[in-house]
């Protein structure tokens, strides 16, 4: 019996939460192999040097030499998944070849997807992978943000209402506000639609918090948010509006 085809791959991060969060992912696929795991590109390059890998999960945003400086040197490259919190440099990445562009934070579903692609450019056979873990424990489910150079862990059940500051968002949480660098958008496709809801281009709303609405407003812990035009069908259908 023939042993199923099995992925090298390298991790590049000079964030250690970012690191653990794909170190992760990669130990619950078989099919994936971790060689190596490295703080910025200078390690990589060195261990690259000693060692050949098929995969590398990489970061852009790094000192000194950033990942796609990096890929640039690379000559032939390996299949390159890109695991970044900007999303402005996804043109470029493609047009380097790379595979795929994670935003973080990456959901494991996300994660699958952009292995099966690795899997079908190199032309091998896909290997049965881990179904995704569906959970309905709300409250324990997470997410990271990038708070300036540091992964912040924040709890769903925590979040009131996240507001788009142009190319950040500021996050209101029971007992805190921070402002990471993130799309509004892009922290929308991470978010379970049954706890949450976009009500506009500029704001989502924690359901558990919405303690009044109207057609035109929400309120949610005593803070009056506004519903969008284009937002007030779904609104309204979500909420139960007659």
């Amino acid at each position: 019996m023939n042993t199923p085809a099995k992925i090298t791959c390298l991790v590049v991060d000079d964030e250690p939460l970012a690191r653990e969060v794909v170190l992760n992912y990669v130990t619950r696929i078989d099919a994936l192999e971790c060689v190596g795991s490295c703080a910025n590109a200078l390690e990589a390059f060195n261990l690259l040097s000693k060692h050949s890998v098929d995969l590398i999960f990489l970061d852009i945003q790094m000192p000194e030499v950033s990942g796609i400086d990096f890929l640039r040197e690379l000559n032939p490259s390996p299949q390159v998944i890109f695991t970044t919190s900007y999303s402005e440099f996804a043109v470029e990445a493609f047009n380097l070849e790379a595979t795929d562009y994670l935003l973080k934070p990456i959901e494991f579903s996300r994660f699958l997807k952009a292995v099966n692609k690795v899997f079908k450019q190199l032309a091998l056979p896909v290997p049965p992978l881990p179904e995704v873990e569906q959970t309905t424990d709300h409250q324990e489910a997470f997410i990271y943000l990038k708070v300036e150079r540091q992964m912040q862990k924040i709890f769903l059940k925590d979040i009131v209402f996240i507001e788009s500051l142009r190319n950040h968002i500021r996050v209101k949480t029971i007992e805190r506000e921070i402002v990471a660098y993130k799309s509004l958008s892009a922290i929308e496709e991470t978010l379970p639609t049954k706890k949450f809801l976009r009500v506009h281009r500029s704001f989502i709303v924690g359901l558990d918090f919405i303690e009044t609405f109207s057609p035109s407003v929400v309120q949610v812990k005593g803070q009056q948010i506004p519903v969008g035009r284009y937002y007030k069908p779904t609104v309204k259908k979500v909420l139960g509006y007659r």
